[in-house]
């Protein structure tokens, strides 16, 4: 089956086109590989933005290609308009125009906004950020697409867990570096909720909607399987790796807790917040992480890379 993949190179894409190609299917990579190409994609650098048509014969899309979290995007914010609502429409065109059928969105549970306490699909969105109002107003292009794309929206939680690609800007992921590094996590607030999902799980639940049991399923669904404080998830890296916490009294505003009970009626996760400690933990003690390479932080590496917004 032939698959385009956009963001392929990025901290979900390299894990999900991995495992696609392990499948043996024929997988397409966009990037535009500015956080390098860990995964030996042969495919040459491509910015979702210039592209107006498909490859012949898609099957499926799965577009990832974004610029992710919030301070990324409060850097960024014409490119990330551009890439994101701007270039999923061209996307959707590209795919009515080619008959492809399957179109699959990554989202994020951010849209729903702070102190919310447990969303579910029904509730209504409240974006405060750049990133959480670029990700709604791309939902609601590809919603418009319904008719001709059968498409479904994941709105995922915060992603941990190893990559080719690492990000250490992401909760479990940053703390358990920082208490690896530096033997103290910094905690703004710690009251705060985060829903979870480990990279695996979500790359698994990817390849099903695509290629696997779930490939029918439409419409929109939460997929983040744990919960817990910010204080709940260093007291687990602490247990694990050891480390102090140090909690300051900024505080974040995102506070969410998510409910996936309309996913888990199809879908079950298999990996936990532990398992992406342990992972980091054992690839950082054998060489395999650099936990303070710039690459692994999203604005960091793009202003270091100059990149422009435009």
């Amino acid at each position: 089956m032939k698959i385009l993949v956009t963001g392929a190179c990025g901290y979900t894409g390299s894990v999900l086109t991995q495992k696609l190609q392990g499948y043996g299917h024929e997988g397409i990579g966009w990037d535009t590989q500015w956080f390098g190409n860990h995964i030996g994609l042969t495919d040459a650098p491509t910015d979702v933005r210039h592209q107006t048509d498909i490859p012949d014969g898609t099957e499926a899309i799965i577009h990832l290609a974004a610029i992710a979290n919030d301070p990324s995007v409060a850097y960024y914010p014409r490119l990330s308009w551009e890439t994101g609502a701007l270039a999923t429409m061209q996307l959707c065109e590209a795919a009515v125009r080619q008959g492809c059928k399957r179109f699959i969105f990554a989202s994020s549970v951010s849209v729903y906004g702070a102190d919310r306490g447990f969303v579910t699909e029904t509730d209504d969105l409240r974006p405060l950020s750049d990133y959480n109002k670029v990700k709604m107003a791309t939902e609601r292009v590809i919603i418009s697409y319904a008719m001709k794309l059968n498409p479904v929206i994941i709105r995922p939680a915060t992603v941990c867990g190893l990559s080719p690609r690492m990000r250490m800007d992401l909760t479990v992921n940053m703390l358990t570096g920082q208490a690896l590094s530096d033997g103290v996590m910094t905690l703004h607030g710690g009251q705060q909720w985060r829903p979870s999902i480990h990279v695996q799980d979500l790359t698994n639940l990817y390849v099903n909607l695509s290629v696997g049991h779930l490939d029918k399923l439409v419409g929109i669904f939460n997929a983040g399987f744990e919960n817990h404080t910010l204080l709940d998830i260093a007291q687990k890296v602490k247990a694990k790796v050891g480390g102090t916490i140090d909690i300051t009294e900024e505080r974040d505003r995102r506070s969410y807790q998510v409910n996936s009970d309309k996913l888990l009626k199809h879908f079950r996760p298999e990996y936990c917040i532990d398992d992406a400690i342990d992972e980091l933990a054992d690839a950082y003690a054998d060489g395999r992480l650099a936990l303070k390479d710039p690459q692994w932080n999203n604005l960091k590496w793009m202003e270091q890379l100059g990149v422009k917004d435009e």
